[in-house]
């Protein structure tokens, strides 16, 4: 980390300690957590009896003005076990912190004017060192992120060294807030929710829908090509299948089990991943070598019991849909098919306009943590010595991301972010030489012995609910005609222009052009155009009397406005290449 940005998480580090002070002067019987600094700025959670309102922040935020300009000094100051524990008596959060803390470890405080707190810091020296800073939104949140914990109030906030800089970040909060999917995406009618039916179960509507799609089409098409071959399995299993992979053990608790095995003869399970499925395709028969490569793909659909608080429009949800796909291969083989996916992934991750926006990272296991894992250290190891040799030899930039792997394996997580800077996973590909013993997978070598594949997880474009999000995000709900649900509108002027809409309309969908609607409605001709725009639909063709004369449409583009007269072959000729090239 850059030394301005070690500063600047000091600021916003005091920041939350103003924010903390405020809240004590205005809600005294407001109880303490924890305030630190983010990436984005920083936050503060607070056990108040009514969570805080708009009207609420605007008056914190007014104090900590006050207290800004107090120009209270921050000191740093220690204290023994028992006498810190007398000082944090009234703050039951803080008392159950400093229990938790080693013995002999620094208890340190941090005071200013009449507020103080169990901090660690750093901190700036004067509380007038923060003055550009905004109180965004006010949340819940969960004590230690733990849905069994209180509901806690966090109040989220941002701060920079000068106001511009605040200004400019604020203008970027704004942009993404028309972006956010889960606004965007429900406004442009691609999908919606209902209590009814439960939290993270979104409903695609026709037009999202249709995104999906063309989406799943084109990736089972391009993965046809790189020999990729097509299986359909069950969307559950007995339990006996999980306990046999070591999901039972070690992702339960994220499973929706069906039937209990204190009373039921068998139990079945939603299946969180297609993995041990697909296994049973390879089992089907005996395998030697020259069946290898072996790659099998799956548009699955998949059920994860995800905490409520962690749902978010289509990012993080209960029941999804993936490109999912296994690989076995022999140990000679495994480079060349690991950069088959990744290069799968890059084509994929570039035609949509992506690329240019993820990062990838190297998941590898924790070995201080080893009941998270199956399997020996010389068998992580060895797999983890493979994945890097493997990652180098490719060039690939990536950082590490120690106790992220996979129970079974080490990972390429390839990463991305949403508007709010929030990151996910999207792809991930994996390299796994343990399962396939578990489940006696084998094939006849080249001498005649019997041996274990190599196996690697992959997906191809990843969860298609969160690449649609992150699309809507991308392209603010305009996207590329190739993919859009609606790719242009027939408008006729009126009703004496309809025969021939309706003959471009034909001419049009037999060149492929398929995805067309005919506005009409007895509406102004600037009004049908407004509308079209808000739906974002990439092209508008409108038809008056001079364009049946002429045989001929007049042609708006969303990117390049009027685009003027042409005749109905130049317009198909132009829109298919557009199409075919999947330009953006």
């Amino acid at each position: 980390m850059s030394v301005e940005m070690n500063e600047l998480q000091t600021l916003r580090h005091s920041a939350a300690h103003i924010l903390a002070q405020a809240v004590k002067r205005l809600f005294p019987e407001a109880k303490l957590t924890i305030g630190p600094p983010i990436d984005s700025g920083f936050y503060y959670d607070f056990d108040v009896e009514t969570p805080f309102s708009r009207e609420d922040l605007d008056a914190i935020e007014k104090e900590m003005k006050k207290i800004v300009k107090e120009n209270l000094k921050i000191e740093r100051f220690e204290l023994p076990r028992n006498e810190a524990l007398e000082l944090m008596k009234d703050e039951p959060y803080k008392t159950e912190l400093i229990n938790e803390l080693p013995e002999g470890e620094t208890i340190s405080f941090y005071k200013q004017g009449d507020f103080t707190d169990l901090c660690a810091g750093p901190h700036v020296r004067y509380t007038s060192k923060v003055k550009a800073f905004k109180l965004l939104s006010a949340t819940g949140a969960y004590w230690r992120g733990d849905e069994h914990n209180k509901m806690l109030t966090r109040v989220y906030g941002t701060a920079f060294f000068t106001k511009d800089e605040l200004n400019e970040h604020l203008e970027q909060l704004e942009e993404a807030k028309k972006r956010d999917h889960n606004k965007l995406g429900r406004e442009l009618e691609l999908f919606t929710t209902s209590d009814l039916i439960g939290q993270g179960l979104p409903i695609l509507l026709p037009k999202g829908a249709r995104i999906i799609q063309i989406l799943q089409r084109f990736v089972e098409d391009e993965e046809q090509k790189r020999g990729w071959q097509l299986t359909k399995t069950p969307l559950m299993a007995k339990s006996d299948l999980y306990k046999l992979s070591g999901h039972w053990d070690h992702y339960k608790d994220g499973m929706f089990v069906l039937g209990d095995e204190e009373k039921d003869k068998e139990v079945f399970a939603l299946r969180p991943m297609t993995c041990p499925f697909q296994y049973q395709a390879y089992l089907n028969r005996g395998r030697s070598y020259r069946d290898l490569p072996m790659r099998l793909n799956e548009t699955s659909t998949l059920f994860r019991n995800e905490a409520s608080g962690e749902m978010h429009g289509l990012i993080r949800v209960r029941q999804f849909t993936i490109s999912e796909g296994h690989l076995m291969c022999t140990p000679e083989q495994l480079e060349d098919e690991f950069k088959g996916c990744l290069e799968l992934v890059q084509y994929m991750l570039r035609t949509l306009g992506l690329y240019e926006d993820v990062s990838f990272r190297f998941s590898q296991w924790d070995p201080n943590d080893r009941e998270k894992y199956i399997g020996t250290e010389e068998q992580w190891n060895e797999a983890q010595d493979t994945m890097k040799r493997i990652l180098d030899h490719l060039g690939l930039e990536y950082k590490v991301g120690v106790g992220e792997a996979a129970f079974y394996g080490p990972k390429l997580d390839i990463q991305i972010k949403n508007v709010h800077g929030k990151e996910d996973t999207l792809i991930t590909i994996q390299i796994d030489q343990m399962l396939a013993e578990k489940f006696g997978m084998e094939y006849v070598d080249r001498d005649g012995k019997k041996k274990n594949p190599y196996i690697i997880h992959r997906t191809s474009i990843g969860c298609y609910e969160r690449t649609l999000a992150l699309l809507i995000e991308k392209y603010a709900g305009a996207f590329p005609t190739w993919l859009a649900p609606v790719q242009l509108k027939l408008l006729p002027i009126a009703d004496r222009h309809l025969d021939y809409t309706y003959e471009v309309k034909r001419k049009l969908e037999e060149n492929g052009i398929i995805r067309i609607e005919i506005d009409d409605r007895s509406e102004k001709l600037g009004f049908k155009l407004r509308e079209a725009q808000l739906e974002k639909v990439p092209y508008m063709i409108v038809i008056g009397d001079k364009d049946i004369e002429n045989g001929a449409v007049s042609v708006r583009s969303r990117k390049k406005g009027d685009m003027g007269s042409m005749s109905v072959d130049e317009f198909v000729k132009m829109i298919k290449e557009e199409i075919d090239t999947k330009q953006r």
